[in-house]
């Protein structure tokens, strides 16, 4: 495997990580993730484990199934570097490793506690 396919692979396996911590905070198993997203149990399992590129209509429907911007997940999924500018504090939480997946729920709570009393 040349360099250029290892980082590719590395990219994959990065991305569905990604999908697989935002599945799990959203206390939803592969199945109904896959479900969601109208993708086979089979395929959600090989996209989070690295082993699939997914197509942008893929990408499409796991982030709405997610509840998350589409166009940040396909920029991430390239590996392409994010404008900030654009970025949601919830986005950061979820990116920031320095948080366990925990941290990551509390914090995505009280975001979401203040967001939701500043609607009323």
């Amino acid at each position: 495997m040349n360099a250029a396919e290892a980082l590719w692979k590395e990219n994959l396996q990065r991305l569905g990580g990604f999908i697989r911590a935002q599945r799990q905070f959203h206390r939803l198993s592969q199945r109904e993730l896959a479900k969601l997203a109208d993708l086979s149990d089979t395929y959600m399992s090989q996209l989070e484990r690295g082993l699939h590129e997914p197509s942008i209509r893929v990408l499409r429907a796991v982030a709405d199934s997610l509840g998350m911007n589409a166009s940040q997940l396909i920029m991430y999924a390239a590996g392409l570097p994010l404008d900030d500018d654009d970025i949601t504090t919830e986005e950061a939480i979820r990116r920031d490793p320095r948080f366990t997946d925990a941290q990551r729920r509390a914090l995505l709570g009280v975001v979401k506690s203040y967001l939701e009393s500043n609607d009323t």
